[in-house]
């Protein structure tokens, strides 16, 4: 059986896809990713084929401002573009698609599926992303937000509203081409009405949606890579240090000076992970190391706490490894995992996007007690489960009926 897998964002996106292609791989299929270029190398440890899809996700180094309406339309318009063009060639033989991530790349990479006639899923990540009456969705890009007060079945027809405003078009000019009709319901074009939800039940339990979804368990490929042999130095130096990163996303202006000046105040060495927004150190000092791509995994267990965004792959990966967290949400799904972290005790949801020296130093405070190492241990016990495995069987089961043998 040969299976596409398709995702159109950063490594946050990807990585999840990886773990459920080395699944997949295991339990005899064979698997090819459409991805961005940026992943090139990522696919290429696990010897996944890689269909370089679209531009770079990485923002330019000119573009140290946030994407306008009239920038987002236009990306949105590419997107689904892409999708169009791109994905027939790739899925050619394939017995199914899943897909994560965008939902302007997911639309149109179920459209090509339908048209193909080739059975698609959809994974997410976060119990905020398909619609419910138990969590309000995140405000669209670009919009202002909603009254105080609206309900929550209002604030998910503002967005599935929004999401026609600015996906129906450029979506169903596309379908018609293709002799598809018109799709009014973008979410649930997307989503699909079986969505299977890639996060963990502890961390991020999943409420009844208006949807059949799933939860298969977070898809996170155990990660044994070693880490380099000067960061090894650097936590062989002393005593554990503090991380500190944003992963692909802009940092708020001065965090990391900010954030260093804390961890210092309180006596911690600091990590530093340049990221997308390549973070930069403020000084020579010998308490700082900053490191680029890494196997968190691994890192992670060797430090006091992890300062981050909040996206759900790194959040998934402190908790797993027991690690006191803090979480300082800028958009989209991060606000529900640092309200999720500070609601099981494991760290602290900074309120707000904007550290201050004053707001980390008693976030700080707070990860760093022991009480909280406690937790974060405990609760890391009952975080184990391959969610990706759970998937890769669920999609051997709906295309083929059967269950797939796995190798002991």
């Amino acid at each position: 059986m040969r299976v596409l897998l398709a995702t159109c964002g950063s490594r946050g996106d990807v990585e999840p896809l990886v773990a459920l292609a080395v699944r997949l791989r295991e339990r005899g299929a064979e698997v090819r990713m459409c991805a961005p270029p940026d992943c090139a190398d990522r696919l290429a440890e696990v010897d996944v084929p890689h269909l370089p899809l679209g531009a770079s996700a990485r923002p330019s180094a000119g573009q140290a401002k946030p994407l306008t309406a009239e920038d987002m339309l236009r990306f949105t318009t590419e997107t689904i573009a892409t999708q169009f063009e791109r994905i027939p060639a790739a899925a050619e033989g394939c017995a199914a698609v899943v897909t994560t991530g965008l939902l302007a790349a997911a639309i149109g990479v179920r459209s090509v599926a339908e048209k193909l006639g080739i059975p698609y899923f959809y994974g997410f990540h976060c119990p905020s992303y398909v619609p419910s009456p138990y969590y309000a969705p995140p405000p669209p890009l670009g919009e202002p937000p909603a009254p105080d007060g609206t309900d929550i079945q209002a604030l998910w027809e503002r967005n599935n509203q929004s999401a026609y405003r600015r996906y129906g078009e450029p979506l169903n000019s596309r379908r018609a081409a293709i002799g598809l009709p018109p799709v009014e319901d973008i979410f649930g074009h997307g989503y699909t009405d079986h969505p299977w939800m890639a996060a963990d039940p502890v961390l991020a339990p999943l409420q009844p949606t208006d949807l059949d979804a799933v939860q298969t368990g977070a898809w996170i490929l155990p990660d044994e890579r070693p880490i380099s042999a000067e960061l090894e130095a650097f936590l062989d130096a002393g005593p554990p240090p503090v991380y500190l990163g944003f992963g692909s996303l802009r940092a708020p202006a001065d965090a990391a000076k900010v954030a260093i000046e804390a961890i210092r105040a309180h006596g911690h060495r600091v990590i530093l992970s340049r990221g997308w927004a390549d973070l930069v150190l403020p000084d020579d000092r010998e308490d700082c190391f900053a490191i680029g791509e890494v196997n968190q995994q691994v890192l992670f267990r060797r430090v006091a706490a992890v300062i981050h965004h909040g996206g759900a792959g790194t959040t998934h990966v402190a908790t797993r490894a027991g690690v006191p967290q803090i979480l300082v949400p800028q958009i989209a799904d991060q606000p529900y995992y640092a309200a999720r972290v500070a609601e099981l005790g494991v760290g602290v949801a900074h309120d707000g996007p904007t550290p201050t020296f004053d707001t980390l130093s008693a976030a700080l405070t707070t990860a760093l007690a022991p009480e909280t190492r406690v937790r974060a241990e405990a609760v890391a016990e009952t975080v184990q489960t391959d969610g990706a495995a759970v998937a890769a069987d669920l999609l051997f089961a709906a295309v083929t009926g059967n269950q797939p043998a796995v190798p002991a």
